[in-house]
């Protein structure tokens, strides 16, 4: 493809650090991967941090953790948004728990906070909410019914690194924040995942998830919780020790990208809906969306012809319990969830990393306006 959705060149730092990997005989998760906890810490201010094999993963063991809180294996719940990438919800099935499913909002592809207290129920312990596409969810909302069912929250960010909502970062309304470091994402290790949180409780359950659910920090075969391989290792982690010293550098480029396609775009507000920044928050620059409001829109052959036009693109995302097979098990029915089914059907999004050049960015805009113009 001329235009990928995600770029990754690896620079000088992250050759440094892999030599210094090659030198040693230990690839496994060690003195970088350590260095990359303590780097991601500083750039958020997050107190705690434990890189893990990868979003899912993070995911996965952030879920665990709410066995620390009285979580019960096969019966508690956790909210989550029908429209997200379906790791959100594989993380909750694979630690144990089961999703149960809000519907989302047309204009910012994230959970309705106003569906989601008719969601809980005795047995829910935690709302998993999805900042989707960088744009955070209103987490002010969320943290008042959090609060007042005494539920947990995961920030689920794997799309959002460095964005904020009312001057916080991910994981600052909620309990703990998840992040994954896939090609798509600003700070990229090939794969990999973090669990950042200021939380005590919730960091040493993490730490002991990861390996097996080891007694954290012992090499002993002491198992205590039910746990996971699931570490970063130090390959990854030097990768991601570039990331974050280009951190700002590459938000800041991927922003002007990102600007670049809302503004000269703007002009087909009325046909479709795309990416918004409200003047209280800073939207992370994942990728740019659009949901067509006339849903005789053919979506399938405009992808077909973006791709043609060699500009990778995506669906947005489709609803996880009516839309996607793997959970047709839990008995959703298509009407259940409305918009994130529209979305579903209706949706696509292309990245805006920080190698497209000022003619990708021309060459996107033109052939997109050229079909919207024409259809």
């Amino acid at each position: 493809m001329r235009i990928e959705f995600g770029e990754l060149l690896i620079g000088n730092t992250a050759k440094k650090h892999m030599h210094d990997v090659l030198n040693t005989s230990w690839a496994s998760a060690g003195p970088k991967t350590a260095l990359f906890e303590k780097g991601w810490g500083k750039l958020f201010n997050y107190k705690y941090n434990k890189a893990v094999s990868s979003g899912t993963d993070a995911g996965i063991n952030a879920v665990m953790s709410l066995y620390e809180f009285g979580a019960i294996r096969g019966k508690s719940e956790v909210i989550v948004p029908a429209l997200s990438f379906i790791a959100t919800s594989n993380a909750v099935l694979a630690a144990g728990l089961i999703p149960r499913f809000v519907d989302v909002e047309f204009s910012t592809l994230n959970i309705n906070p106003k569906s989601i207290e008719a969601a809980i129920t005795p047995n829910t312990v935690a709302i998993k909410v999805v900042h989707t596409m960088g744009k955070m969810c209103e987490m002010d909302k969320i943290k008042d019914i959090a609060d007042k069912h005494g539920l947990k929250i995961i920030e689920d960010s794997c799309e959002a690194h460095g964005a904020k909502y009312k001057g916080a970062y991910p994981g600052e309304y909620g309990d703990c924040a998840t992040f994954s470091f896939y090609i798509a994402h600003l700070i990229c290790c090939g794969e990999g995942g973090m669990v950042s949180t200021n939380d005590k409780i919730i960091a040493d359950a993490v730490d002991s998830t990861r390996s097996h659910g080891r007694v954290p920090g012992s090499l002993y075969f002491d198992h205590v919780r039910n746990g996971f391989n699931s570490k970063m290792n130090d390959m990854e982690a030097s990768l991601g020790l570039e990331g974050i010293e280009d951190f700002q550098d590459t938000f800041d480029i991927r922003k002007k990208n990102l600007y670049f396609m809302m503004e000269n775009l703007k002009k087909f507000e009325d046909k479709m809906w795309m990416n918004i920044e409200e003047d209280y928050e800073e939207v992370c620059p994942h990728g740019f969306s659009m949901t067509f409001k006339d849903k005789t829109f053919d979506v399938p052959a405009f992808s077909d012809y973006l791709t043609k036009k060699e500009i990778s693109n995506k669906r947005n995302f489709g609803c996880i319990p009516t839309q996607h097979t793997a959970f047709s098990f839990m008995g959703g029915k298509l009407g259940d969830f409305p918009i994130a089914e529209y979305i579903g059907n209706h949706g696509i999004h292309i990245g805006c990393h920080r190698y497209l050049t000022g003619s990708d960015l021309n060459y996107i805009v033109k052939t997109i306006s050229d079909y919207m113009e024409t259809h």
